[in-house]
């Protein structure tokens, strides 16, 4: 009886290691306003410059919903500023907040003319 008290302990000691391992690598995620104060706006495609994102940082996206979106894009459709595909992850509520993939990720503004502005950035994270 005494050893399987012992075995229960070990497995509720093992999954408060991994809770307290996984709440580590989440207090470690990094939030970014993209374009800093002046927000999600024209000209914002060279603010990534200089910046060092993770996999799992978080990129907060503040504009004008009435006049603006940010759609996750590909790198074709950022490098043409092309209209989302069909599927496309498309924010609007003024305030996205977007979690890093790894690898590079691509935002557009889809309303037309915006992203030739320089509305679009591609933020790669490590």
């Amino acid at each position: 009886m005494a050893a399987q008290g012992r075995g229960s302990a070990a497995v509720v000691v093992g999954v408060l290691l991994v809770c307290v391992l996984l709440s580590a690598a989440v207090a470690q995620a990094a939030v970014f306003n993209v374009g800093d104060r002046g927000g999600w706006s024209f000209n914002t495609n060279s603010w990534p410059t200089g910046k060092r994102f993770k996999a799992g940082d978080v990129l907060v996206f503040k504009y004008d919903a009435t006049a603006h979106d940010v759609v996750a894009v590909s790198a074709a459709g950022y490098r043409a500023c092309a209209k989302p595909a069909k599927g496309a992850k498309v924010y609007k509520s003024g305030a996205d907040r977007v979690t890093l993939a790894r690898g590079t990720n691509y935002f557009i503004c889809s309303i037309p003319g915006h992203c030739q502005s320089g509305m679009k950035i591609a933020v790669t994270a490590a």
